[in-house]
């Protein structure tokens, strides 16, 4: 019995030292952990957006994965991170931006309180709305594209990291 309480004491101090750590880290040490957003990271250091993200925030940040700016046609990543092309990359990395930290359950809320939608304005200004689709949160940009949200509540220190399947672009 002694045995079994010491491992669970054992495990509940490493899992809290886990989960305090996890607070620590900001959105973008967050993104900088996960090798499925290696192209967002690159992206917002090449805007010179890490320290605007690093700050206090909060931010909500809708995160895509590296495959989302594959989908983008040849050539756009590259086209973006050239160092002439910086505002318009920043223009479209803080539209997946919204100011104060949106977890899940706040999400999901103003959804059903806006009847079926929410229309969230970003930190560059325009507009995502944001809906269920077959039980998944879907996010429809200014073109009428769209994405989905894959993971929900990456929590940082300074806000919140849902985690995208495309790159959303405003007008």
């Amino acid at each position: 019995m002694k045995k079994i309480f010491s491992l669970v004491l054992v495990l509940a101090a490493t899992f809290s030292g886990l989960k305090m750590n996890a607070q620590q880290n900001d959105i973008v040490d967050i993104a900088a952990g996960s090798d499925a957003h290696t192209t967002l990271v690159a992206a917002v250091k090449a805007a010179d957006l890490v320290t605007v993200l690093k700050s206090d925030g909060p931010f909500t940040v809708f995160a895509p994965v590296n495959d989302a700016f594959g989908k983008l046609p040849a050539g756009t990543v590259d086209y973006l991170l050239k160092a002439e092309n910086k505002s318009t990359l920043s223009k479209i990395l803080t539209y997946h931006v919204v100011a104060g930290n949106l977890d899940a359950a706040a999400v999901l809320a103003a959804i059903k309180k806006g009847n079926g939608s929410v229309t969230l304005t970003t930190v560059s200004g325009g507009t995502l709305t944001a809906s269920l689709d077959n039980g998944k949160v879907k996010l429809t940009d200014e073109k009428g594209g769209s994405a989905y949200v894959t993971v929900t509540d990456l929590k940082g220190s300074n806000g919140v990291i849902h985690v995208i399947d495309a790159v959303v672009l405003p007008k």
